[in-house]
């Protein structure tokens, strides 16, 4: 009874945030509403790196998103720009994994989960996704989250999430991509 209630309750946590729920869940994030203060712009820099960027909070066509662009680099021991939210509570317990609105220009980008096993800066789950010029939605089971270090567990435990992040990441190159809407299925 108590874990019914707990994702009840962190259904409507999440739900609120984005101030709606989606078709196929509920919506994590959809950029409207001061985004500034729940997403940071974070690079290899801050250990060292050279890779340069910015995420930038626009709204085209009735529809807003965060814009990431920027020069990745490998220099240094470098190589990532990412914009990511820290979250106010945990994914449901249950969640199968979230589904993105994106658009870029062509690369592959990353999605980037911090857990509370995730202690270490270069701890973190994985996964990737294409992008191309127009919107599109793109599905992410929590299963295809690959921990970056053999000490974290195989899996992600929803429950255990605290943050979420955009990331450019692993070579060198041009980083443009943009996302709408984060949702929780």
């Amino acid at each position: 009874m108590m874990d019914a209630i707990r994702v009840l309750l962190c259904s409507a946590v999440l739900a609120g945030a984005a101030g709606q729920a989606g078709a196929d869940g509920m919506r994590l994030e959809t950029f409207g509403d001061a985004p500034e203060t729940r997403w940071d712009y974070v690079s290899d820099r801050v250990m060292g790196g050279v890779s340069d960027g910015q995420a930038t909070f626009r709204t085209e066509n009735g529809e807003a998103f965060v814009h990431l662009t920027g020069r990745v680099s490998t220099e240094n021991n470098g190589g990532f720009i990412q914009v990511r939210q820290r979250l106010a509570e945990p994914f449901p317990a249950g969640s199968g994994g979230i589904v993105l609105r994106v658009r870029g220009n062509g690369d592959r980008y990353f999605v980037h989960l911090r857990t509370t096993e995730t202690s270490r800066p270069w701890y973190y789950y994985q996964a990737a996704f294409d992008t191309g010029p127009d919107w599109s939605e793109v599905r992410l089971p929590l299963a295809d989250f690959k921990p970056s270090n053999a000490v974290l567990p195989a899996t992600v435990d929803p429950e255990t999430i605290t943050s979420i992040g955009l990331v450019a990441f692993g070579r060198d190159h041009r980083a443009d991509v943009s996302l709408a809407s984060v949702t929780v299925y």
